[in-house]
C-alpha cells in the first residue's frame, strides 16, 4: 500500500516557541489514520501545516510522493488536499447549495459538479432537505455535514478533519464517522482526523497516531492503541 500522504521531521513554532518537534509520519492510501492526544498536543498546528496555512521551520510534507514546500494553499487543494477546519466554517448567509457549490467552484465541467453534489445529498441526508435554508439556520450536526460535504465536493484524495465531533450529540458523530468510513472503503479516500473523542476516533480508524507535546510518541493500528490501558491512561484520558 503505496503513503497518500508523508510528513517528515516536522518543525513547526510560534514566536520562537516549538509546537511541532521533529514529527514524522505516512497516510497510506484509502486509509482512516487517527490523530489523537490532549489539548496543546500540537493537532491543528499539524493539519494546518499540512494544508499549507502555516510554514514550517523545518521538514517536509509530501503529497502523492510531490514535495509541498512550494506549493500554495489553493493549489493544494486542485492537487487533492481538502481541510475540514475546527468549528464548522461555513458561510451562514448562504444557502446549503450555495454553500456546496463553493467547493467545486474550480470545477469546469456542469455535470460533475451535479454529479457531485447529488454524491453529497445522497451521503448526507439531511442537507437534501434543507438544501434552501441558510447557514444560520441550521442544527450543529447540519453544519459540521455541510462543511464536510462542501469539503468532498471537490472530490480530495486526502481530507484533514479537526475535531469534527466537537460538540454534536453522539447520533450526529456516529453518522459523521460511518460516512468516512465508507468512503474510505468505497472510493479510496484517505482521511486524516484529527480528535479529542478518541475511542470514537479509534473505533472508524485503521491507524492511530498518539501526539504529546507535539511529537509522535505511539503509532499503532487504532485496535492495538484503543486496547492499551496504559497508553490511554497516560496519553488519552480514557
Amino acid at each position: 500500500m503505496s503513503a497518500a500522504l508523508s510528513v517528515r521531521e516536522l518543525v513547526v513554532g510560534y514566536g520562537g516557541a516549538p509546537v511541532l518537534r521533529g514529527v514524522s509520519f505516512d497516510v497510506d492510501e484509502g486509509t482512516v489514520v487517527a490523530l489523537v492526544g490532549g489539548n496543546g498536543a500540537g493537532k491543528t498546528t499539524l493539519l494546518r501545516t499540512v494544508s499549507g496555512l502555516l510554514t514550517p521551520s523545518a521538514g517536509s510534507v509530501h503529497l502523492d510522493g510531490e514535495d509541498l514546500a512550494r506549493v500554495g494553499v489553493e493549489d493544494r487543494v486542485r492537487r487533492g488536499l481538502a481541510q475540514v477546519p475546527e468549528g464548522r466554517g461555513v458561510i451562514t448567509e448562504l444557502t446549503v447549495e450555495e454553500n456546496l457549490r463553493l467547493g467545486g467552484l474550480w470545477r469546469r465541467d456542469p455535470a460533475d459538479l451535479r454529479a457531485a453534489l447529488a454524491e453529497m445529498y445522497a451521503l448526507f441526508e439531511p442537507l437534501e432537505r434543507r438544501r434552501t435554508t441558510l447557514g444560520h439556520q441550521l442544527s450543529g450536526g447540519e453544519r459540521q455535514m455541510l462543511a464536510i460535504a462542501r469539503a468532498l465536493v471537490a472530490r480530495p484524495r486526502v481530507l484533514l478533519l479537526d475535531e469534527p465531533s466537537l460538540g454534536l450529540a453522539p447520533l450526529v458523530v456516529a453518522q459523521i464517522m460511518r460516512v468516512l468510513r465508507e468512503l474510505c472503503d468505497r472510493t479510496g479516500l484517505t482521511v486524516l482526523l484529527a480528535e479529542q473523542n478518541v475511542a470514537g476516533a479509534l473505533s472508524v480508524a485503521d491507524h492511530g497516531l498518539v501526539l504529546a507535546l507535539g511529537e509522535v510518541v505511539a503509532s499503532r493500528p487504532a485496535a492495538e492503541l484503543a486496547g492499551d490501558e496504559a497508553l490511554r491512561h497516560a496519553y488519552l484520558g480514557f
